[in-house]
């Protein structure tokens, strides 16, 4: 946001002359106003670390990392505006709403919010789904017969791919680690045998997602119910769960080239994916908005 005209002009606070986070500033009379600066300043990284936890559903990435968050805005009183945007205005609606919808849950969960705004910027479907979060209607109620499944069912769809391409991942990590290991030895590999990495990190984080165990003593080949696959079927289920996972991560990779190129300079707000094996690629030009 831009600072007051008395900011400009103020000798005494170097800290407003930079703000861009905190709406008091365009009507500050005395700019000495220290805490609430700090106070907005504190409001703004709690609620960008709420959006940390929410992922795209398709990606299973977070949408900060994505790039998706393009502004938030707060004020002392606990006022929050955030808007989001996407690689295209033709996302899949489901995935749009479903983004935004756990995006105003988890700013609202926060103690200090006391009016959360959430927008969609720039998509086909932006003002029936920005009407729908605003009146809270829900999935349903937003979209109305156009709804093809209940919210929770399309959530549980991409838990359990995000799932599949989390084992696969660290299940290849140990293949990869150990060129004796055979794929048919991994039907006896226990979740205590994986290493400390982001890769069992995040497999941890699916399993609890999807009521699976988590204990070190647990079985890592899993179907999404928690049963163990048929020794025969091993190579067979793990060529299945990679393909899962390289198009996710296609995906995520295109994505972030279309986002990129459709919104310059938004690069700056993507967080860099580890092991991106897909990052040589490039992304075709798209529609621009300015």
């Amino acid at each position: 946001m831009a600072t007051g005209d008395a900011c400009d002009a103020c000798d005494a606070c170097d800290a407003c002359d930079a703000c861009d986070t905190c709406d008091t500033c365009d009507t500050c009379d005395t700019c000495d106003t220290y805490d609430t600066y700090d106070t907005c300043v504190t409001y703004e990284r709690s609620a960008r670390a709420a959006l940390d936890t929410v992922l795209d559903p398709e990606l299973d990435e977070p949408i900060t990392d994505l790039g998706f968050v393009r502004s938030v805005a707060v004020t002392p009183d606990g006022g929050l505006t955030v808007r989001l945007r996407l690689p295209t205005s033709f996302c899949s609606p489901n995935f749009a709403y479903l983004m935004a919808s756990d995006a105003k849950d988890a700013l609202t969960a926060l103690d200090w919010t006391r009016q959360v705004v959430v927008l969609l910027d720039d998509h086909h479907d932006s003002d029936l789904i920005n009407r729908g979060l605003a009146a809270d209607a829900g999935y349903r109620g937003t979209f109305g017969s156009e709804a093809e499944k209940d919210l929770e069912a399309l959530r549980l769809t991409f838990r359990r791919k995000a799932h599949a391409a989390a084992m696969e991942r660290a299940l290849t990590g140990l293949l990869r680690a150990d060129p004796d290991r055979t794929e048919e030895d991994l039907h006896d590999v226990l979740l205590g045998d994986l290493p400390g990495t982001a890769a069992t990190g995040a497999l941890l984080r699916r399993r609890a997602a999807l009521g699976l165990g988590t204990a070190a003593t647990d079985p890592v080949l899993v179907d999404e119910e928690g049963r163990r696959y048929p020794l025969g079927e091993i190579p067979l289920r793990l060529r299945f769960a990679r393909s899962i996972r390289v198009s996710i991560d296609g995906n995520a990779h295109f994505c972030r080239g279309l986002l990129r190129t459709r919104y310059p300079g938004s690069g700056a707000d993507q967080s860099p994916r580890p092991g991106d094996e897909l990052r040589h690629l490039t992304a075709p030009p798209k529609e621009n908005v300015t």
